[in-house]
C-alpha cells in the first residue's frame, strides 16, 4: 500500500507541496525523502497569516482534485523559505498513522472515534491548522485529555477564536468543524 500511495505522491507538483524526491523500504530506513526548505526566522503580519493559509488550502485543493487525502494536515507539516512561501509535507506515510504518537488534536471526530480518513476529515484538520497560524503556535485543545477528545467534540466543544484572529477566518474554522462531515466546505 505505501508503495502505491508514495508512487501517486511523487507524480505531484504544485508550487505548494513539498516534493517527495525518493521512497525507501528498506528496514529502518526513512520511508522518504522530501527536498529541504531554507528558513530563516522573520517577522509575520496577520495579512502574511493569511496569505500563508490561503497557500496552504491551494495546495490541498490541488490533493483533492486528485483524490489524495493528506492525513495529518497541521501547521508542522508545512514549510516555508524566506518569502513566506509555504509546501505543505509529509503526507502520512512516513509513519504508522495509528500510532500513539499520533496528534489526535487535528483529528475530526469520524477519525477519532472509527477510523475514518476522508478529504473531509482534512477539512477539519485544516481548521486547526488555521488556528495554529492564527495563535502563532500556540497547542490546539491543550487541556483537553486525549481520552475525553471525542466526548468534548460531540458535545459541541470547539478552540475559542484567538485574540488576534479576525471574524472571517474564524467563522471559515468553524464552519470547518462541523460534526456532520457533510457539512463541511469543500477544498475544491
Amino acid at each position: 500500500m505505501m508503495l502505491t500511495e508514495s508512487d501517486k505522491l511523487r507524480g505531484l507538483h504544485h508550487r505548494n507541496l513539498l516534493p517527495i524526491t525518493h521512497v525507501c523500504i528498506g528496514k529502518g530506513e526513512k520511508p522518504m525523502q522530501c527536498e529541504l526548505e531554507a528558513n530563516k526566522p522573520q517577522a509575520i503580519s496577520q495579512q502574511d497569516l493569511v496569505h500563508m493559509a490561503i497557500q496552504i488550502a491551494c495546495g490541498r485543493s490541488y490533493l483533492a482534485r486528485r483524490e489524495v487525502i493528506h492525513k495529518d494536515l497541521a501547521a508542522r507539516n508545512c514549510v516555508t523559505d524566506n518569502t513566506l512561501q509555504v509546501k505543505i509535507t509529509d503526507n502520512a506515510l512516513s509513519r504508522d498513522w495509528f500510532s500513539m504518537d499520533y496528534h489526535f488534536r487535528w483529528m475530526a471526530l469520524e477519525s477519532l472515534v472509527n477510523n475514518e480518513l476522508s478529504s473531509t476529515s482534512d477539512v477539519w484538520a485544516f481548521a486547526v491548522m488555521l488556528w495554529e497560524l492564527m495563535t502563532l503556535g500556540q497547542m490546539a485543545y491543550v487541556d483537553t485529555d486525549p481520552f475525553e477528545m471525542a466526548a468534548y467534540l460531540k458535545d459541541g466543544y470547539r478552540i475559542t477564536q484567538p485574540i488576534n484572529c479576525p471574524d472571517e477566518p474564524f467563522a471559515v474554522m468553524a464552519c470547518c468543524w462541523a460534526l456532520d462531515p457533510g457539512e463541511r466546505p469543500k477544498f475544491q
